[in-house]
Parts: structure tokens; sequence; C-alpha cells
């Protein structure tokens, strides 16, 4: 009996010394890696314009922390971009815009929509595009990102194609328009037709504004002037800076930026067309910026004006500079070259899309008539629904002069636009070529569309 005992007491300890045992945790998942590590909206807008070698990509960040990649660099650019990405963002890109189908524009990309994704991609549409640039775009549609064209709507074609990133800030699309307007016919080669077909967008914010001008070529310039698409802009992203017949002196003298911004490699410097260009930003007093020699331009707006920050200074520059441009150009009028604008080349016919077009809001929210020339996109999938803004009225005004104003409409009479009274383009008409209207309908009598800029 006693052994029984024993034996039982022994196995009793033995269990409670088994349960006693500390148990293995059970496997845990590692937490997953923030892919997203951007600081909080600060309530201005910012524009990156990337050390990407021969090639472009700049990213926008709205006020309210809305996202657009404009370009994706080269494939030489993969390491820099999905590694200086997620310190911008918070969260996937709201757009991503591919100006061209050149490799030095989208080389990148799908490294980038790997690492840090996107929801919708806007491309020109060409015809003569590579089997490696279509397979592109076949990935980008398989990860579901939806694929956008800038075809203006068809209810109203003669509008310009607008983006409502957020409450006053909108890109709009100056080129191209086909279906409504054929594309150009450029080169004889389909890298020059399609470069001169690419993407130009006028970026706004209250005062201030960007031109992104793809990889236009001088008959985009051309068409452009003579639709009287272009105005004053703060800042300029040169397009094609060794290209003959590129940033002509006409389309400078009409953009008249502030400040210009070049992407390149080392060879930028030692094209004897870039030193012919830098020769003419001069003239329009324009500061220049490189990203072979300055890296990364990091330009900021609170909607007043832009100060730009540079990750290597300018050789020579004073230390401390703070390099400011104001929304409203303070510099005196430009004594303009006399020169007519030389139309473009015929144009062919546009082609068949190859995606359908963007989906365009053929009226306003509020289901009242519009007028003007800019038809909205609906807004980013991030922006606060139910917006659906004209960009603010530009604030500066006609400086005084011996010419009365009595009419809110205002043109040139060399011109085939008019303005708002209010718009920054009205400044540079000579007192001698203005003409005014006190109602848009007598301005519409005289043949004239109203302009791109200020949407009269």
């Amino acid at each position: 009996m006693k052994a029984r005992i024993a034996l039982g007491v022994g196995l009793l300890l033995a269990s409670l010394a088994c349960q006693q045992q500390p148990s293995e945790p059970p496997a845990q998942k590692p937490p997953e890696k923030s892919r997203y590590f951007g600081g909080a909206p600060d309530g201005k807008l910012h524009v990156y314009f990337f050390d990407v070698g021969a090639g472009d990509a700049a990213l926008i960040v709205t006020p309210r922390g809305n996202t657009v990649l404009v370009d994706s660099g080269p494939a030489s650019a993969e390491s820099h971009l999905v590694n200086r990405l997620p310190e911008l963002l918070r969260r996937e890109l709201d757009l991503v815009v591919l100006t061209q189908p050149d490799p030095k524009h989208h080389g990148a990309l799908e490294a980038v929509l790997k690492r840090v994704g996107a929801k919708r991609l806007m491309e020109p549409q060409l015809p003569d595009t590579s089997k490696a640039y279509d397979a592109l775009l076949t990935a980008v549609g398989s990860r579901g990102v939806q694929v956008i064209s800038p075809a203006p709507s068809s209810s109203a074609p003669k509008e310009l194609v607008r983006m409502t990133l957020e409450d006053r800030v909108n890109l709009t699309v100056l080129w191209p328009r086909a279906p409504a307007e054929p594309l150009l016919k450029g080169a004889a080669d389909a890298e020059g037709r399609n470069a001169a077909n690419s993407i130009v967008l006028r970026l706004t914010y209250d005062d201030t504004s960007v031109i992104f001008a793809g990889g236009a070529r001088g008959e985009t310039e051309a068409r452009l002037l003579e639709r009287g698409l272009l105005s004053p802009a703060t800042l300029l992203k040169v397009a094609s800076p060794g290209v003959e017949g590129a940033n002509s002196q006409a389309y400078l003298e009409e953009v008249r930026p502030q400040a210009a911004v070049f992407s390149g490699d080392d060879s930028l410097g030692k094209s004897p067309k870039v030193k012919e260009l830098l020769a003419r930003l001069r003239g329009v007093d324009a500061r220049t910026f490189r990203t072979d020699v300055n890296g990364e331009v990091h330009a900021v707006s609170d909607g007043k004006q832009f100060e730009l920050s540079l990750q290597r200074p300018t050789p020579g520059e004073p230390g401390g500079t703070r390099r400011v441009f104001p929304g409203l150009d303070p510099r005196p009028p430009l004594a303009r070259t006399v020169k007519p604008v030389v139309k473009p080349e015929p144009s062919e016919p546009p082609p068949a899309m190859k995606t359908e077009p963007a989906r365009v809001a053929e009226t306003p929210r509020d289901g009242k008539a519009r007028g003007g020339s800019v038809t909205d996109v609906d807004d980013l999938p991030t922006a606060r629904k139910g917006t659906r803004l004209e960009e603010a009225p530009p604030k500066a005004v006609r400086p005084s002069s011996s010419t009365s104003m009595t009419g809110g409409y205002m043109a040139s009479k060399n011109k085939r636009i008019f303005h708002k009274s209010t718009c920054r383009s009205v400044r540079l008409i000579k007192d001698e070529n203005l003409l005014t209207w006190s109602t848009r309908d007598a301005a519409l009598k005289t043949g004239r569309e109203p302009a791109g800029d200020c949407h009269p």
C-alpha cells in the first residue's frame, strides 16, 4: 500500500512539474515593414525635381498630401527613386503622368510601382510606341492601376482637361488634345513625333504656377502659342534642352519663367544648344538650376511665392542665399523680340486610343452651366468629394497707365484670345494694343476665344 501511495505521489509531483514548465511561445510573424515614411502635410505645395541623370522625374505633393509623379526617370534611376520616394510619401501615389513613351521618362516606372504603388496613370496614348512600352502599360494595368487619357471631353472638345488635385490646386493638360485636335507630325522618326506630342502640364496653386513641358519640341511650342494656351509661369521644367528648335525665343518670352529647372547628366553643360538656351533664359531674366550641378531641387509654395532649396548650391553662390520667386511677377514688362508666331506644320490624324478616355465631368457638380475653356477630370480619389472649384482668379491687376480699364475682359489686338481684366497676362499687353469689353459676349463676338490661363 505504501508503495502504491509513494508511486501515486511521485506521478502527481511529476505531473505538476510538467505543468509548471514554461511553454514555448507561439511563433509570431515579424511586423510588416512600413512602406512609407513621409511627414504629415504642412499646408504648402511641394515639388521635388529629382536628380535622375539623363531623364525626367518630379514629384508633386499638395498642401493636403495628394501626390502626382510626373515621369519616373530612366532605368538607371531605379535604385535612387525606390529609396527616395518612400521618404516623401505617406501612401501610394494618387497619379502618375508619363509625358512621353521615352525610356528616359518611364524606365524606372515598374520598380517604382512595385515599391510605392499608384492609383491612376495618365499617358499620351500615341500610335508609334515600342513593344516594350506597350508591355509596360499592360503590366501597369495588371497591378490594378487605372490608365487614363488626356483626351478632351467629346461634349466639350475645345475645352482643356483639368484635374482638381484639391481646393486651389489644379493640373491642366495643355497638350496633346487628340482626338479634338490632330497630333503633330513632328520629326520623321517616331521618337520625334512622340516627343512633339508629349503631355505638357500647367500646375497652379493660387498665384504660383509650374509648367512641366515634358519633351515638347519647337512645333509643340508653336501650336501652344498659336492657340494662346501659354502664359507667364513662376517655374518652368525645361524640355528637350539640347534639341534644335525647342525652347524658342517666342516660347520663353510668353512663359517668361522666373526660374527654370534642367534635368540631365554631366554632358548637359557641354552642349552648344544648351549654352544657347541658357543665354535665352538670361534674356528673359530667368534664373536656372540644373540637377547635374545642384542635385535635387525642392520648390515650396505657400500660394504666393515659391522658395527653392538645392541639394548642392551653385558654385560661387554665397552661403545662406534665399531663392524666392513671387507668384505675382514683380519684374518690369519684357521688351519682346518682335517675331511672328510660326504656324505648326500639318498634323496627322489622331490614332485610335489604346484605352478608354479619361472620364470627364460634362458639367459642374452643382449642375449649372459653366463658361470658360476648361473641363475638369474627376477629382483624385483622395481629394475631398464634392469639390470642384475653378482656379482662384489671379490677384494681379494691370499697372496703371494712360489706358482706362473700363472693361471686364481684355485682349491684345494682335492675339486671337481674350482674358479677364485681372489676369496676369494683361500686364504684358502694350497700351496701344489693348482692347477692352464690358461683357464676355462682346469679346466672343469679335471671334476671339477664352484664354487658357484665366478661363474668362
